[in-house]
């Protein structure tokens, strides 16, 4: 009866260390890659998503970003600002 050859339990066992120890370093990366995202979504969620602004008039904003608000005393109206390829302007909100 011919016998078929059979891996070595020594390399199966290397195949086991190699394997778990792939699997480790892919946990360890996987964690820090979490913690890095969690950092950075606290940092975003932290920041306001927009700017209301109390001004005499929406000119003296120097740089506003779009979606910023502004209240305009001397028109008594709020303002938003609008940026797109074609437009950069304070709109009237109401």
């Amino acid at each position: 009866m011919a016998r078929y050859p059979e891996f070595p339990t020594i390399f199966s066992n290397d195949i086991q260390r190699g394997v778990t120890h792939a699997y480790s370093r892919f946990q360890q990366w996987g964690a820090a890659l979490i913690n890095e995202l969690d950092t950075r979504d606290l940092v975003q969620d932290s920041k306001p998503s927009t700017n209301i602004y109390t001004v005499v008039t929406v000119g003296s904003i120097k740089r506003p970003d779009k979606g910023d608000i502004a209240y305009s005393v001397s028109t008594g109206k709020f303002k938003g600002y609008v940026s797109t390829a074609g437009t950069q302007a304070w709109q009237d909100l109401n």
